[in-house]
């Protein structure tokens, strides 16, 4: 059994997975999931785990080199504005709905437990070297 970091089979077989440009929609318990991406529940109950606790353990894991958000965070949920800022230099916002669109093209979906509004973000990844 692993020792540290991502200890969910499901999560951390999906990780390993990954390329670079490969789309990562982290997300709330209130996103509409699209069919096609791989989807990894996460979400135990409502704050559980929370989006900053899923998100930190997804950039502790992996290289992102774009990060695309919900424009509507800044004015609904300023929380996960700061927290998304503070973590992604190269944050881009478009409406609700575009990101929904995008969030069809992820290879995976974590959803989370959170209960805030607009605490979604689109994670590319980019490469090590």
């Amino acid at each position: 059994m692993k020792r540290s970091g991502i200890l969910n089979r499901h999560l951390a077989g999906a990780l390993a997975e990954l390329g670079h440009g490969h789309g990562v929609l982290v997300c709330d318990a209130g996103m509409p999931v699209p069919d096609g991406p791989r989807v990894v529940d996460l979400a135990f109950r409502a704050g559980v785990p929370s989006f900053a606790e899923v998100l930190d353990g997804l950039l502790a894991e992996l290289v992102v080199e774009g990060a695309t958000a919900a424009e509507e965070v800044r004015t609904a949920n300023p929380a996960a504005t700061a927290l998304l800022e503070s973590r992604l230099a190269d944050l881009a916002y478009v409406p609700h709905e575009r990101l929904k669109e995008l969030s069809a093209g992820a290879r995976l979906i974590v959803r989370t437990g959170e209960a805030r509004p607009y605490a979604n973000v689109l994670l590319r990844c980019g490469v090590f070297f």
